[in-house]
Order: structure tokens, then sequence, then C-alpha cells
């Protein structure tokens, strides 16, 4: 697309989309600079850590671990079981944090209950209580499956236009 086709850029909330190369640079931005909350309850949580340590180093993609807290947070990795008393949790702490803000879940039983579906307890995927971005499969999944996941993530990110996440 030549650069004489592009928009002129307008301000305001009445303003048409934003053009290609600004939507380009506040994609990469958003996608090489996320600050990750992790909400871990079980075992998948011990993977998250081991993610984050000097073997697989996260960093490295532009992930920064152990946001100061939700408030400080674009990603939340939900990470093992989560349960039915937790979940008024999970949803507090997912509307805390600022827009645009992504979630990750991480592992079985975040992701479908797991080996505890069945239990009178247990939330049957976090995805019924908070929307969901990327879901990450094991039990407990691997480092490099978190990886994956990560890069999936910032796959989408880059692809996302400015109003689908304002």
């Amino acid at each position: 697309m030549p650069v004489n086709d592009l928009p002129m850029p307008t301000v305001g909330p009445a303003s048409p989309p934003a053009p290609r190369p600004m939507r380009f640079v506040l994609n990469w931005g958003r996608r090489y600079s996320l600050w990750v909350f992790n909400f871990g309850l079980a075992c998948c949580a011990i993977e998250f850590v081991a993610t984050s340590m000097s073997r697989h180093d996260f960093i490295r993609f532009g992930v920064t671990p152990f946001a100061e807290g939700p408030r400080r947070a674009d990603l939340m990795i939900v990470s093992g079981t989560v349960t039915d008393k937790m979940a008024p949790a999970v949803r507090r702490l997912y509307e805390q944090m600022p827009d645009p803000k992504y979630v990750i879940s991480f592992g079985a039983c975040s992701n479908s209950g797991g080996p505890y579906w069945d239990s009178y307890c247990v939330t049957k995927g976090v995805d019924q209580i908070i929307p969901v971005d990327v879901y990450v499969p094991g039990c407990p999944p691997r480092p490099e499956a978190l990886l994956h996941g990560i890069i999936k993530l910032q796959e989408k990110i880059a692809a996302e236009s400015p109003e689908a996440r304002a």
C-alpha cells in the first residue's frame, strides 16, 4: 500500500480506525511488553515458574513475569484447578486489570476441570468465568508448551485491530 493512500490520523472517539503503520506500532508494543500476573492454583504453577527461569527464559520473548499485581498486568495466566469458591476471586482480579488484557488458560484443570471435572466444587474451565485468549493443554504442561502459547498470543495481538480491545 503506497504511503499516499493512508488516511490522515485524527484524534477523538469519533475518529476512523487507526492507519496501518500506527496499528503496527501499537500492536508491536503490546506484543513484546507483556507483564504477567500468574494466578497459580496447583501443580501447573510450578511449570510456570520453571518457564520463567533461566533455562526457558520467556523474558527473551518480551514477557515479564511477576507483575506487582493485577493493576500492572497485561496478561493473566491461570494455572491449576479453579474451584467454585475461588472463581469470584479470579473474576475480580481479571476485572482489576487495565485494558487491553489477555488470558492464557494453562493446563487441563484450568481448561476444563482436568481430572477433577466431575467434582461438585470444580469450575469446568476458567472460560466460564473470564474470556480466554489461548489454551495450553497438558497435565501439567511442559514449559515449552507455555512458550508456544505465549507465541500464539503474540501472533494474535499482532493481528488485532485497535477497536477490538479498546
